[in-house]
């Protein structure tokens, strides 16, 4: 355990931006699981839609730090090849 001032505060710091970008990544997920469900579905305009909405909240995560973003730009382009193979 920290004994030295600026170590608790260090430990205080830490755990507030673990529970921070634990809720981003959770936001995130679920963002894509919406694009997912709804390329399951077949519907292509609705998954569209869905997918630009994730696509503005990957980008996002990748400003905050949280994925990388070559990591983003491969979840992007394979879920755009999804949605471009729907029938329209």
């Amino acid at each position: 355990m920290a004994n030295i001032k600026s170590a608790k505060k260090r430990v205080k710091q830490t755990l507030v931006r673990t529970a921070r970008n634990k809720a981003r990544i959770s936001r995130v997920r679920t963002f894509l699981k919406a694009v997912d469900q709804e390329i399951l579905t077949g519907n292509a305009e609705k998954a569209q839609s869905a997918f630009k909405t994730a696509e503005s909240e990957l980008m996002r995560a990748v400003s905050k730090g949280l994925l990388h973003i070559k990591t983003v730009s491969r979840k992007v382009s394979r879920l755009s090849a999804r949605i471009k193979s729907l029938p329209r």
